[in-house]
């Protein structure tokens, strides 16, 4: 399928972190328990509806997390995996931080939601350092995650402030994962990453073309099938 033969852009304007993290929400099943990585990922939280019956686990050692915590929500002593202040669901569940690594680490979460500073055409992950000297690595439990969820979803602006493309054909910063993710959610695109490279299921404020002279791997339409 050529460049030229196919639209698939749905929205004038690059998407904001906030619509990004509702697009998130919305592809998640119903049902599915999930973990929700430190940063943009944990917007993700705000817009999941009752419906869904999605239940959110933390690292820190919770089951049922809410949204964000707002006001006089807001309890110190409860709180996500990056110390931010969130809400519990009725039916929420706390345990030891040995537990919690066991649910990551044993294939009982259906997905993870994590940033990163860069995805391969084949789905390797890099998201917790960048190699330079000065720099602090945090892998925390972003290697579980990537290896015990059954579906990694990513969340990042497609391009470094440098202007470099995030999508790479491979990873130079040190790996997080091989061959974990999925699915990639940028201020750009939507991309599908796998054995048989990358599908664009969706464009935003750019088309397919001017999105290929952005990412340095070669770029296809995702079949309606995969959307």
């Amino acid at each position: 399928m050529s460049l030229v033969e196919t639209s698939i852009q749905t929205s004038e304007t690059p998407l904001g972190r906030d619509d990004l993290a509702r697009l998130v929400a919305r592809d998640i099943k119903p049902g599915s328990f999930v973990n929700l990585g430190i940063g943009q990922p944990t917007l993700v939280s705000n817009y999941l509806v009752p419906e869904q019956n999605i239940t959110l686990h933390t690292e820190n050692g919770m089951l049922g997390m809410g949204p964000v915590a707002t006001g006089d929500q807001i309890d110190e002593d409860l709180i996500n995996a990056g110390k931010i202040p969130v809400t519990e669901l009725p039916g929420a569940s706390y345990f030891h931080h040995a537990d919690s690594f066991a649910i990551m680490r044993g294939g009982h979460l259906d997905i993870c939601v994590l940033g990163a500073f860069q995805v391969s055409a084949t789905g390797d992950l890099a998201n917790w350092h960048t190699g330079a000297p000065d720099a602090i690595p945090a892998v925390g439990g972003a290697m579980d995650l990537a290896t015990g969820a059954k579906d990694v979803f990513v969340m990042m602006t497609l391009l470094t402030r440098e202007g470099a493309s995030k999508i790479v054909e491979a990873c130079t910063y040190p790996l997080t994962g091989v061959g974990c993710v999925t699915r990639v959610y940028t201020d750009k695109a939507v991309f599908l990453t796998g054995p048989e490279g990358v599908r664009v299921r969706e464009t935003f404020g750019c088309t397919l073309e001017e999105l290929q002279a952005l990412v340095p791997v070669p770029l296809t339409a995702a079949p309606a099938v995969e959307q």
